[in-house]
């Protein structure tokens, strides 16, 4: 397996794992997987990567920009999504650790991420890669009609100067 910058020929393949996780009911409060056009309006350019095996896309990660001021351009939203059928094999977490260091090439400082509590892969998945929990934002929004809950974690860069 290899680690990779996304390119747009790769959006089939992220798309459906993307629509896998939509479709468990615990990674996000999106519906549908969007159109590329969408998706990459809504994600920053640097920092897309893609899991690789034989041509084959065993997951994604990717940050989102938290706000639109100024202030906050270094502070991204997580999302990592794996193949349901590559889950608790190790992808997740080589595309998160691959993902916070390409986050601190970019000049990112911080890193957060909303997960579900009934997503406890996300949950271990983040604590192994250092985020701490700083908090819950309680029936948040709603999914299906059923208020949810997030739980908020945050990892800070120890190499673009804040500490």
């Amino acid at each position: 397996m290899q680690i990779r910058d996304m390119i747009t020929s790769d959006w089939e393949q992220v798309s459906r794992i993307y629509q896998e996780g939509i479709d468990t009911g615990v990674a996000t409060f999106e519906q549908q997987s969007p159109s590329y056009e969408d998706w990459n309006q809504a994600h920053v350019s640097q920092c897309r990567l893609v899991a690789e095996e034989n041509g084959k896309i065993l997951g994604w990660a990717a940050l989102s920009p938290v706000s639109s001021r100024c202030v906050y351009g270094g502070v991204g939203e997580v999302s990592v999504y794996v193949d349901s059928n590559q889950r608790g094999k190790g992808v997740g977490k080589q595309l998160l650790n691959h993902l916070v260091k390409a986050s601190e090439t970019a000049g990112f400082w911080t890193l957060q991420s909303g997960i579900f509590p009934e997503n406890e892969g996300s949950v271990a998945l983040h604590k192994k890669a250092g985020f701490r929990f700083i908090g819950m934002r309680e029936r948040v929004g709603k999914l299906n009609g059923v208020w949810k809950d997030n739980l908020l974690f945050e990892k800070r860069s120890t190499k673009v100067g804040i500490n």
